[in-house]
């Protein structure tokens, strides 16, 4: 059965984004980027939300055409562009490039994605992981840690009174300071990957 893999960048004080949505804060560089696609290219289908969708498909489906985006960020506008993806939305009428729209978090219809073949499944989105762990549906998360604190903003994870158990499955260092913190779900250690 395919996997469900949650995959985000935080600050190290567990923000995902500035108040204001910015983003530059994070540090991704041409290792860290290849890394993402060397991960991202196998995956079966990207999972998230209609304001991440949308942001993602204002630059991805054509920023190889741009030369100033060369190397691993042209790599992965065609990882993008060839990625089957499911954006959850109540009000997006219709999605371009490859992409089907699901109105809900419902874990029957979840639980019969991930018993499809193919790849696993990446989400992202602090607001769709939310909803995907209220119904127990995350099966790995892959955190990646920027060495930078942003003081406030919109945290990855939502306040809550219950209690995940994780194992640890491995972590990275890159050389511009970004860790990743991989877990699994504690049931699921045994699994290697």
């Amino acid at each position: 059965m395919r996997k469900i893999i949650l995959s985000m960048s935080v600050s190290l004080d567990g923000f995902i984004e500035r108040p204001d949505r910015r983003i530059d804060w994070h540090r991704v560089d041409d290792e860290l980027h290849r890394y993402f696609n060397e991960h991202l290219k196998g995956m079966g289908a990207f999972l998230s939300g209609r304001v991440t969708h949308e942001l993602m498909a204002e630059f991805w489906p054509t920023a190889d055409a741009d030369p100033a985006n060369a190397g691993p960020m042209a790599e992965f506008a065609g990882i993008w562009r060839d990625t089957p993806k499911i954006v959850f939305s109540r009000t997006l009428e219709r999605a371009d490039w490859n992409t089907t729209i699901m109105r809900d978090v419902v874990p029957e219809e979840i639980m019969a994605l991930k018993a499809q073949p193919g790849g696993d499944l990446v989400l992202s989105g602090a607001d769709l992981a939310a909803a995907f762990m209220a119904h127990d549906l995350i099966d790995e998360y892959r955190v990646y840690v920027h060495p930078v604190l942003i003081g406030r903003g919109k945290p990855l994870f939502p306040t809550t009174d219950a209690t995940t158990a994780l194992r640890l499955a491995g972590t990275r260092t890159f050389g511009n300071g970004v860790v990743l913190l991989h877990y699994r779900r504690a049931e699921d250690s045994a699994t290697t990957g």
